[in-house]
C-alpha cells in the first residue's frame, strides 16, 4: 500500500512538474522578442527624462497590447556625454546583440555619426536631436521636433513689429555656429539684419559671460535672439540682469532650446527672464497626457515632463507597432533573414505609420516627424503666460480650436523687459484692423456703408478698389473695416486723428483720400502714391472771344503771310503778262487779277490759267506753303474753341480752394486775390456757375483727384488744368514698421505697369470728363519760318531765270540787226517789258 502511494505520489508531482513547464513553453512561444538599442547620456536632464519614459512606455503599451506577437527588449548604454563612446556602444549594439533599431542622444554630433552608422547598417536610427540632418541618409528618423522651423517665427515677429536689427547669442559649437548662420539667413529674407553673432563656450565663466555681454549693451539695438542650452542660457540671462540688460528698452527672444526646459529652471533664473518672449514646442492638452504627467510627478517626486520624454514615448509606442506588423507581414522576409532586410522592413513600417500619441498626431513627413504649431510665451512673474502660437502656414494666432483651426488674430499682448506692453494687434499680419473716414469729399473717391444683415463695413470708390487691387495678391489676408466720423469742417484735422489712431497701435492701417504729407510721414508709413501729383485749377468755360479767330496765329505771323501773298501776287505777274492774256489789260485789271490769283490761292480757287512754267513751278511751292498754314491754323484754332483757357487773375481775383492745398502753394497768388474756402464738390459747382461777378468764383485751386472727381460728377461746362506740382498725391497709411507699406507699395507699381491703375481711374474719375491738357500753344513766324525760306527762294529763282531768258532772248535777235538801230531796241525792249501796259 506505501507502494502505492508512493507511486502515485510520484506521478502527481511528475504531473505537476509537467503543468508548470507547460505554460513556460507556452509563454515563451507566445512572442518574438526585437532587440532595440538606446544610446543616451545619462548625465544629462534629457538622458534621464528619457530613459525614464521609455520604460514606462513600454510597460505601459504592452500592458494594454498584451495580445501582440512581439516584445521589444531594450539595451540601454550611456555615452557618458563623449561622442566617441556613444560610437562605441553602437558598434557593440550592432556586432553583439544584434539590435534592429537604436533610439539615440540628442546631441547633434553622436546624431551625425548614427545616421552614417544606420545607413551602414540598414537600420532605422530614431534620433532626438532637434537639428535637422541631410536627407541623404534614408535610414535616420528625426522623432525630435526640427529647431529650425522657429527661426521662421522670429522672423516674421520681428518684421511685425518693425525691427530692422537684432543680435543672436549661440553657443560656440558646430552646431551653434550652423543654427546661427541659418537664422541669419531666413532674417535676410525679411530685410532685417543681424548686425552681431555673439559665440560663447558652454563652460565659459561668469567672468567671461559678463565681458561678453557688456560687449553686446553699447551696441545700437537693443533685440537680442538667444539660442543655447538652458544652462549656458541661465547663466547668461542671469548675468544679463545684474548689468541691466533686462531693463526696459530691452527685449529677449528665446528659442526652443532652453525654452523647452523653462519648467525645470530655478526661481532665480525665472526672475532673470521677466518680459523674455520664448517659443516652446507645443504639446497639446489632453486626457492621456494628462494621466501620463501625473503618473510621474508621483513617481519621481513632482518633477516636471519635458517635451522630449513625450517624443521618445510616442516613439517607443510606433517603434512597437511597426515591429509588431513586421512580423505579421512575414511574406516579406524569414526568421533567418540578414538584419538589414529585417531593418528596412521596419523602416518602411515606420515612414507608414500614423495614430494619435502624447504629443498628438504621430507620423513621419519626409522622415521627420512633422511638428504643426509652436507655443509662443511670455515670461511674466512666476507664470509663463502664453501670448499665442505660430506655425509656419498661418502665421500667429491667439488660440486653438480644433485640429488645425486657426483664428488668424496674432498675439496677446506682450509685456517685454521692465514692463513695457506691446500692441497686441501689431503681431496680426493676417487679419487687419483699418480705420477709414466716415466723411469724403466725393463718393467717386471713397464712400463707406454699413451692411446692417451681415454687420458690416463695406467700402467703395477709386481708393478703396485700388486698396482691393494691391491687396488681391495676398488672398489668405483678412480685413475689418473701423468707420471713424472726421470733421470735414475743419478739413486735414479729421484725417490726421485717423494717422494718430495708426500710430499709436489702436490700428494697422488707415485707408482713403489722405494725402501724404511730410508730417504724417514721421508717424506712419505711406505706401507709394496712388493718384496724379499735384494741384489743378478748375473753371467754368467761358464765351468764345469774337476775335478768336485771330489767335491761332502770331502777329509777325499774320504780318509775313500776307506780305508773301502780295510778292507771289508781283511774280506771277512779271512771269505771266507779256504772253497770258488773263493778266493783261488796263492797270487796274492787271492789280485785281493778280492779287485774287494770289489770295485765290489760300482756298485753292484761282482760275487763271498760267503760261509759263516757271509760274506753275513758283505756285506748287506755294500751294505747299499754304496747306501747311492753313492745317496748322485749323488745328489752333480747334483748340482753342474746345479747351477754356483759364484765366486765374479776373478783375475781382476771386479763387477758390480747399482746406488742404493751403500748403501746397495757394499763398503763391498775388496780394488782393480774394480767396474763397470750400470743402463739398457741389459748392464748386455752385460758386463756379454763378462766377465773381455774382458772389462766386472764377477759378478753384485742389489736388487733381478731387478736380477729377468733380469733372466726373459734372462733365460739361468746366475745364481743368494742371497747374503745380507741390503735393505727393494719396496714399495708405501704415503702423510704422509694418511690412505692408512695403509690400502695397510694390504692388501698386505693378498695378500701374499693367494698366490697371489707369482702368481703375477711367472707372471711378474720368466717366464722360474731359482729361487735362496743356495749354495750347500760338503759332509763330519762329516755328513756320522754313516754309516761308522755301517759297521765297523758288521765287526768286523763278524771277532770276526768267529776266535770264529775256536778256539772252533779245541779245540774240539784237545781233541779226544793224549796229545803229540796236542801243535803240534795246532801250525800247526794256521799257515796254518794265512798264505797266503792252504796246
Amino acid at each position: 500500500m506505501s507502494n502505492k502511494k508512493r507511486a502515485h505520489l510520484l506521478l502527481l508531482v511528475l504531473m505537476l512538474l509537467c503543468f508548470r513547464v507547460q505554460p513556460k513553453a507556452q509563454d515563451d512561444s507566445a512572442y518574438m522578442e526585437i532587440p532595440v538599442g538606446v544610446i543616451l547620456n545619462m548625465r544629462s536632464l534629457v538622458g534621464k527624462t528619457v530613459h525614464s519614459c521609455i520604460t514606462i512606455a513600454l510597460s505601459e503599451f504592452y500592458k494594454v497590447n498584451s495580445h501582440y506577437q512581439t516584445r521589444i527588449v531594450v539595451h540601454n548604454r550611456d555615452t557618458q556625454g563623449e561622442t566617441l563612446h556613444a560610437l562605441h556602444t553602437a558598434f557593440d549594439l550592432l556586432e553583439k546583440t544584434k539590435v534592429q533599431a537604436i533610439i539615440g542622444s540628442d546631441s547633434t554630433t553622436e546624431s551625425k555619426l548614427m545616421a552614417v552608422l544606420g545607413d551602414e547598417a540598414r537600420i532605422p536610427i530614431l534620433s532626438l536631436s532637434p537639428t535637422p540632418s541631410s536627407h541623404n541618409h534614408p535610414y535616420f528618423l528625426q522623432i525630435a521636433h526640427d529647431e529650425t522651423i522657429q527661426f521662421k517665427g522670429i522672423a516674421a515677429m520681428a518684421e511685425s513689429f518693425g525691427w530692422k536689427s537684432l543680435i543672436v547669442v549661440c553657443e560656440d559649437t558646430d552646431n551653434g555656429r550652423d543654427m546661427a548662420t541659418f537664422m541669419i539667413n531666413v532674417l535676410r529674407e525679411k530685410s532685417i539684419s543681424v548686425i552681431y553673432r555673439s559665440f560663447i563656450l558652454t563652460s565659459a565663466s561668469n567672468e567671461v559671460v559678463q565681458e561678453e555681454l557688456q560687449k553686446l549693451s553699447i551696441m545700437q539695438t537693443k533685440i537680442f535672439v538667444l539660442h543655447a542650452s538652458p544652462s549656458l542660457a541661465s547663466c547668461l540671462l542671469l548675468n544679463a540682469k545684474d548689468l541691466g540688460m533686462m531693463d526696459e528698452g530691452y527685449k529677449w527672444i528665446i528659442t526652443s532650446k532652453t525654452m523647452d526646459f523653462i519648467n525645470s529652471m530655478d526661481d532665480g533664473v525665472m526672475e532673470s527672464m521677466q518680459g523674455a518672449v520664448g517659443f516652446r514646442s507645443y504639446i497639446p492638452q489632453s486626457r492621456d497626457l494628462h494621466k501620463f504627467t501625473w503618473r510621474w510627478r508621483k513617481e519621481y517626486d513632482g518633477k516636471d515632463m519635458n517635451a522630449y520624454g513625450i517624443w521618445a514615448y510616442d516613439a517607443v509606442s510606433a517603434l512597437a507597432i511597426s515591429v509588431e506588423r513586421m512580423q505579421a507581414d512575414k511574406s516579406k522576409y524569414t526568421e533567418t533573414s540578414g538584419s538589414s532586410q529585417k531593418g528596412t522592413a521596419l523602416l518602411n513600417q515606420m515612414l507608414r505609420i500614423s495614430f494619435q500619441g502624447l504629443g498628438g498626431v504621430f507620423h513621419f513627413r519626409k522622415r521627420r516627424v512633422a511638428a504643426h504649431v509652436l507655443e509662443i510665451i511670455n515670461v511674466i512673474g512666476k507664470r509663463k503666460h502664453r501670448v499665442g502660437f505660430w506655425t509656419k502656414e498661418t502665421s500667429f494666432t491667439k488660440k486653438i480650436g480644433k485640429p488645425n483651426s486657426f483664428s488668424y488674430d496674432g498675439l496677446k499682448a506682450i509685456i517685454w523687459p521692465g514692463g513695457v506692453p506691446s500692441h497686441s494687434m501689431r503681431l496680426s499680419s493676417k487679419n487687419l484692423r483699418i480705420v477709414v473716414p466716415v466723411n469724403c469729399r466725393s463718393r467717386r473717391l471713397f464712400h463707406v456703408n454699413n451692411d446692417a444683415e451681415n454687420n458690416s463695413t463695406i467700402v467703395s470708390g477709386f481708393c478703396a478698389e485700388v486698396f482691393l487691387a494691391a491687396f488681391a495678391a495676398f488672398q489668405d489676408v483678412n480685413f475689418h473695416f473701423v468707420p471713424i466720423m472726421n470733421n470735414t469742417k475743419v478739413g486735414d484735422r479729421g484725417y490726421n486723428d485717423l494717422i494718430d489712431l495708426v500710430h499709436y497701435g489702436e490700428f494697422d492701417a488707415a485707408i482713403g483720400d489722405i494725402s501724404i504729407i511730410a508730417n504724417r510721414s514721421l508717424y506712419v508709413d505711406f505706401t507709394l502714391p496712388y493718384t496724379n501729383l499735384g494741384l489743378a485749377t478748375l473753371s467754368r468755360n467761358a464765351d468764345a472771344s469774337m476775335w478768336i479767330f485771330l489767335e491761332p496765329l502770331s502777329s509777325n505771323l499774320w504780318l509775313v503771310s500776307a506780305c508773301f501773298f502780295i510778292l507771289l501776287a508781283l511774280v506771277i505777274w512779271i512771269l505771266e503778262h507779256r504772253t497770258n492774256q488773263e493778266f493783261q489789260g488796263s492797270r487796274g485789271e492787271q492789280l485785281g487779277k493778280t492779287i485774287w490769283f494770289a489770295f485765290s490761292t489760300l482756298v485753292y480757287a484761282h482760275s487763271q490759267e498760267l503760261k509759263s512754267n516757271l509760274s506753275r513751278f513758283v505756285v506748287i511751292v506755294w500751294l505747299f506753303v499754304v496747306l501747311v498754314l492753313t492745317s496748322s491754323y485749323t488745328a489752333t484754332l480747334s483748340s482753342l474753341l474746345t479747351i477754356e483757357q483759364i484765366q486765374l487773375a479776373s478783375r475781382r481775383n476771386s479763387i477758390g480752394y480747399s482746406y488742404a492745398i493751403l500748403r501746397g502753394g495757394i499763398n503763391n497768388f498775388t496780394p488782393g486775390t480774394r480767396l474763397e474756402s470750400y470743402t463739398t464738390l457741389e459748392a464748386y459747382a455752385d460758386d463756379l456757375s454763378r462766377g465773381s461777378k455774382k458772389g462766386g468764383v472764377d477759378a478753384i485751386v485742389d489736388e487733381i483727384p478731387y478736380i477729377k472727381a468733380f469733372l466726373a460728377q459734372y462733365p460739361s461746362g468746366y475745364s481743368m488744368t494742371i497747374s503745380e506740382t507741390t503735393t505727393n498725391g494719396f496714399g495708405f497709411a501704415f503702423a510704422r514698421g509694418s511690412p505692408w507699406a512695403p509690400k502695397i507699395s510694390r504692388e501698386i507699381a505693378k498695378l500701374r505697369e499693367d494698366g490697371t491703375l489707369n482702368k481703375l481711374e477711367n472707372k471711378w474719375l474720368n466717366q464722360q470728363s474731359m482729361d487735362s491738357v496743356p495749354t495750347t500753344k500760338i503759332l509763330s513766324l519762329k516755328d513756320l519760318r522754313g516754309l516761308f525760306i522755301i517759297s521765297g527762294v523758288s521765287m526768286a529763282a523763278a524771277v532770276f531765270l526768267f529776266m535770264l531768258y529775256l536778256v539772252h532772248e533779245k541779245l540774240h535777235f539784237s545781233c541779226m540787226m544793224p549796229a545803229r538801230g540796236r542801243l535803240a531796241f534795246i532801250m525800247r525792249f526794256l521799257l515796254r517789258n518794265t512798264g505797266n501796259a503792252v504796246d
